[in-house]
Formats: C-alpha cells, structure tokens, sequence
C-alpha cells in the first residue's frame, strides 16, 4: 500500500514538473501566428504564395492578418534561384517536415553531472542539432522531399507529447493570414484510417528519416545527441549547464561530424569560418578529402558562418541580407534567436523571421526501438519574430554536395 502510495507521489510530481516546465521553457501561452496572405512566405529557399482564393480556401483553419505587398521583394530577389512553390497546404507540410529538436526530460544522466534534462540552458545545442538535422536532410533526402505523414499531426498520438493539456496546442497551426474580411474557411479533408502503400523509394525514404532523427537521440551512443555533443564541448571549456552560443556550437557540430564513427556519415564534411571569412581552397579541400576507407570521394559540406549582425542590438541594415541568405537553395538555416533565448530561423515574411523554438520540454524518446514514435520531432507551427528583436550573435548554415554547388552557392551568397 504504502508502495502504491510513494508510486501516486511521484507522478503527480513528474506531472506537475512538465507542467512547470512547459511554463516556464516553452511558447505554450502564445500559441498563434499570423501570415499575411499578401506577401510571399520564404522556407529554407523555397518560396509560398498564399494569395489567390484557391490556394487561401486550402488552408486548414487559418484566420488571416494585413499586409505588405508582394511586388515589393521583386527587385532584391529576382536574381535568386528560388522555387516558386504555391500554396498553404504545401507549406504547412513543408514545414512540419523540418525536423524539430527540443528541451527533453528523463533521459539518461548526462555524464560528469546529475542532469537528466537540458531544460532552461540547452537551447543553442538544440538549435544547432536542428540546422544540422536539415543538412542532413539536403544530403539523404533533398530538398523536395516531405514526411508522408506531416499532416496527421493534429491526430497524432498524445502519448508521445509531455502532457495532454499541451497536446491541445498542437492546434496552433490554425493560425493566421488575416485580411479585410473574414473569408469562409473550408475544412481540410479528413484523412482515411489507412494510407496507400508505400512504395520503394518512400520506403528507402522513411528508414533514412527514421535514421537522422536517431542521430539526434538523447543517448550517450547517439553521433549528435546531447550527451556527446557537451563532450565535445568541453574542449572549449563548456559543461551540461553552462550556456552555449552559436559560434562555440558550431564548433561543436564540426567536432562530432568529424568523430561520426556511422558509415552513412563518411561523406559529410563540416567546415567552420574563421573570422567571418569562408576561405574557398579550406572548403574544396576538405570537400576532396579521403574517406576513412582510404578512398578518394568528394564529400559534401556544411558551411558554418558564425557571424555578429551588430553591436548591442542587430543593425536593421543587416536585414535584407538575411532574407537573402533565407531565400536561398543552399542555406540550411540560422542558429539565432533573441537575447538568452536561441531558435532555429529558417524563413521569413516580410519583417519578420520564421522560427521553430526549442524551448518547450518533453519526455524522453527512447530512438533505438523499432517505430519509435515520430511526432515529437516535427513541429506542428511555425512561429514569427520581427527581425528587430534578433540577437546580434549568430550563425549561418550552407549545405553544398559537390565541389559545383559550393562555387555555385559562393556566386549566389556574393549577389546577397
């Protein structure tokens, strides 16, 4: 009895503590975005159109909001090769598919200290697993590919989230694009209780998104997880606890690509710029360089730019340069985010910047089990931010696959 009672005592203790923690780490009480249906929404170098009646009538539950005009980015991005690629249905499935790494709780203790979570100080480790995640992406999937499942989202199983109440805000993708007048919203098409077969290239393609997100498993073993990832970074003198900007994050990712023992792994390079300076013959030799079998091969690269955009505050200036670089099919995302606060920019609208946020806590997912549940890591809505409140300190990402497209990508970034 008394067994039973000490067992009751201790979950309503975990229950209380997620509640306190997605308090206190997450966006839980801010739950909708607003899109203007106006202007052109940018992700990761592909662009969105929620302008004509169809492409708007699509959108499952969006309300709407002002706004700017589309002509007005016709003269700072006709030069960029971005694709063009239509409504919100495309882009609320684009977006989902990103993979989302966040604040996590009960996993295994973190060597060296009695930490079980990285609540309130793992931010920037997350946000740079996140920008890495997408390189890999590029590299194992490309970019045109989605998550199948990406709009089942909102019935996704509610075990795999930290709590049930927050399972409710997953809804927050009903958000936004405001007009003049409140449009009729059609419902979305309910999905069937069973999807068509897979075929064999979807097939190939779910082990390999299965496989990424494995790397980013909260266990010791995992390449990028965050247990070897504070390893590497204690050669620059950090410890689980401390806080971790974006350049010394970038250093870190570059340390355990080139520690990544996985053979599906031996053809990614990471190279970090000195100095705001990327020095093209570094990253052609790094791209060229041998294989661990001892086999010539060109690699592909994960450029990281660490970068200040300002002194105190970011400088306005800077702002169409990083649309710009958003705009582009290269770029992998920005590790930034606000003061003490970092999050994975990979878009925009207008003025302000489209972000997935990491501060949000939620139970351990155990990655080495066959079908681990895959809803915890894809964010069900995107968030905006005006540029205004970006932290100076930053870094920038590129993904190229070959020697072509990193001189290709350099041509590009020069026009931005």
């Amino acid at each position: 009895m008394e067994a039973t009672g000490t067992d009751e005592v201790e979950k309503i203790k975990s229950k209380f503590m997620s509640a306190w923690h997605n308090m206190k780490y997450s966006w839980v009480l801010k739950t909708k975005t607003y899109f203007s249906r106006n202007s052109p929404v940018f992700l990761l170098g592909k662009c969105y159109h929620f302008k004509t009646e169809g492409e708007y009538r699509a959108l499952h539950s969006f309300q709407s909001s002002s706004a700017g005009a589309l002509g007005r980015y016709g003269s700072n991005f006709d030069k960029i090769n971005t694709e063009i690629s239509g409504n919100v249905e495309e882009f609320r499935k684009d977006f989902i598919s990103r993979i989302w790494l966040t604040y996590r709780e009960e996993f295994p203790q973190i060597k060296g200290s009695a930490l079980t979570t990285d609540c309130g100080w793992g931010c920037t480790l997350r946000t740079g697993q996140m920008l890495l995640a997408q390189g890999l992406m590029l590299h194992f999937l490309g970019r045109a590919w989605v998550w199948p499942d990406a709009l089942d989202m909102d019935s996704s199983d509610s075990e795999s989230w930290t709590s049930n109440t927050v399972r409710k805000l997953t809804a927050s993708f009903e958000a936004s694009l405001t007009a003049e007048r409140d449009p009729r919203i059609l419902p979305r098409p309910q999905h069937g209780p069973a999807r068509r077969s897979w075929d064999v290239t979807e097939m190939r393609n779910e082990v390999y998104h299965r496989k990424i997100i494995s790397w980013f498993g909260d266990s010791p073993l995992a390449a990028f997880g965050l247990h070897q990832l504070i390893e590497y970074g204690k050669k620059s003198g950090k410890i689980a606890g401390d806080w971790y900007g974006p350049a010394v994050v970038a250093h870190i990712l570059r340390k355990a690509v080139e520690e990544a023992r996985d053979p599906e792994l031996q053809g990614v390079t990471v190279y970090v710029a000195q100095d705001c300076t990327v020095y093209s013959s570094d990253v052609i030799d790094r791209q060229c360089s041998f294989m661990d079998s001892g086999k010539a091969g060109t690699k592909a690269v994960i450029i990281l730019v660490p970068v200040r955009l300002g002194g105190e505050r970011t400088n306005t200036d800077y702002l169409e340069f990083v649309k710009g670089i958003l705009s582009l099919e290269y770029c992998v995302g920005i590790i930034g985010g606000k003061p003490k606060q970092s999050y994975y920019f990979a878009g925009f609208q207008d003025d302000s910047l489209i972000y997935m946020d990491p501060h949000y806590c939620q139970s351990f997912v155990d990655v080495s089990i066959k079908d681990f549940p895959l809803e915890s890591f894809h964010c069900p809505s995107p968030k905006k931010m005006s540029f205004k409140k970006m932290d100076p300190s930053c870094t920038i990402g590129f993904y190229c696959r070959t020697v072509q497209d990193f001189e290709k990508a350099s041509e590009e970034i020069t026009k931005v």
